[in-house]
């Protein structure tokens, strides 16, 4: 396997002063590998690598690296002069407010926030503040932030998660220490695509809110089955709970107004980020106003805080904006684009797997894809762990890193496409897929 001796000797060096070398301990995954820059879809690394990225930093960067009509965005308003004022509101975060109740058909307001979890955070509180309720169904597989409530139950091990439970709840199983008891007691995990056990844990409990990426994105490519986000729908107005969906990840990179509106399910609050910014650092929460006005409700006891010192900061709402219009005036342009892409991509695999005698299922929705070691699409969790040979899935996606293709080291992790890949990308990718789709074989 390749060496990458510069890489290593930074890493080596970070871990001095910087917890686990890495801002996220998340990147450090085997090769740690330095990336010293990016444009369009390619990456470069200390060690003068270079690559074509399906990665894109666990998926904003809808536009490419570096777009440079966004880069030029934020440079103007760096050279006007514009700054975080921290008193009265601006321009820019209104317009930016307005773009996206422009896109997403059932939004009425918006709130900006800094990052994902903040907003699945604020999303939650949201939903307690209206109900007056406090528990939560969360998927298992589903990943919504690192904060108490949802830092649980993603790819739990069988042998912790036991046998399937339809109908029935999974075990709080923590992502991090540090989350109090009386957080897990209030948390209830069931699987993606079933009905039943959101019904099962709704009769039981008095459910505040049930949250979930509306395509599960964080092992791969799950989609809803038919049925599944109307069933989820159906199921909140009957018991009286709100319907979070989180599409950090799905949102503006699938459709303009996120998976909701591809789905035709209303959701009654969705939460944004990555792919509105094109890697820029911020989120969004928008939803009806009788929910988002808790957040001014005359009554303090029942008024949700928010506030950030960063929320609104000019540098990524410039960004923002500026991809939110580039996707609008393309007039669904981008999204064909990401489509063909993705076709090329997954039709191109599909033929080595094939060719190989490699059992495998392509998983993909528009231009995020993974491919699965298993005879069948994934329905969830509990079906993926069972199936998947995760071995060789990371073998493979080794060998891709080392032959010029970075995916994310960690099997199960989804592939990215960006409008900036061009069918010569792709072409080359499906040659590197295939000649090491060989060498898995033959390990094999």
């Amino acid at each position: 396997m390749k060496q990458y001796p510069r890489s290593k000797a930074i890493l080596d060096h970070n871990r001095k002063f910087l917890t686990g070398g890495a801002a996220s301990t998340n990147r450090l995954a085997d090769p740690t590998i330095t990336f010293v820059k990016a444009n369009g879809a390619h990456l470069w690394d200390a060690d003068g690598n270079r690559y074509i990225d399906y990665h894109a930093a666990f998926a904003p960067y809808i536009l490419g690296h570096n777009n440079e009509v966004v880069n030029e965005a934020v440079v103007r308003v760096i050279s006007a002069g514009t700054s975080l004022y921290g008193s009265g509101t601006s321009e820019l975060e209104g317009r930016l407010a307005e773009l996206i109740c422009q896109a997403v058909p059932f939004a009425e307001e918006v709130a900006i926030l800094n990052t994902g979890s903040e907003a699945t955070y604020q999303a939650m509180r949201l939903a307690r503040a209206a109900t007056g309720r406090e528990h939560f169904i969360v998927m298992q597989g589903g990943y919504n932030g690192w904060h108490n409530d949802v830092s649980c139950n993603l790819m739990t091990p069988l042998t912790d998660l036991g046998p399937r439970l339809t109908p029935g709840e999974y075990p709080f199983h923590a992502l991090s220490a540090g989350i109090p008891t009386g957080h897990r007691k209030l948390i209830h995990p069931v699987n993606f695509n079933d009905l039943e056990s959101v019904e099962y844990v709704a009769q039981r409990y008095r459910i505040a809110g049930l949250i979930t990426e509306p395509v599960l994105q964080n092992i791969g490519i799950i989609p809803p089955v038919s049925g599944y986000l109307p069933g989820l729908r159906e199921l909140a107005d009957r018991y009286g709970f709100v319907l979070i969906f989180d599409e950090v990840k799905t949102g503006f990179r699938h459709a303009l107004g996120g998976y909701s509106a591809i789905s035709g399910v209303t959701p009654d609050l969705a939460v944004y980020g990555k792919a509105i910014a094109n890697g820029y650092p911020i989120a969004a929460i928008a939803g009806k106003r009788t929910l988002m006005e808790f957040f001014l409700h005359p009554d303090p006891a029942r008024r949700v805080l928010l506030a950030g010192t960063y929320n609104g900061h000019p540098v990524p709402t410039a960004a923002a904006i500026s991809t939110i219009e580039l996707l609008k005036a393309s007039d669904g342009e981008v999204y064909r684009v990401l489509h063909r892409l993705g076709s090329q991509l997954q039709e191109g695999i599909e033929a080595a797997l094939s060719r190989a005698g490699t059992e495998a299922f392509v998983s993909r929705i528009g231009s995020g894809l993974c491919v699965y070691f298993m005879p069948h699409q994934p329905r969830d969790w509990h079906d993926l762990a069972t199936n998947h040979d995760f071995a060789a899935d990371l073998r493979l996606r080794r060998a891709l890193i080392d032959s010029g293709v970075y995916v994310f080291p960690l099997a199960a992790k989804q592939w990215s496409i960006s409008a900036a890949h061009t069918a010569e990308d792709i072409e080359q990718t499906l040659d590197v897929f295939a000649r090491n789709l060989e060498g898995l074989s033959a390990v094999a």
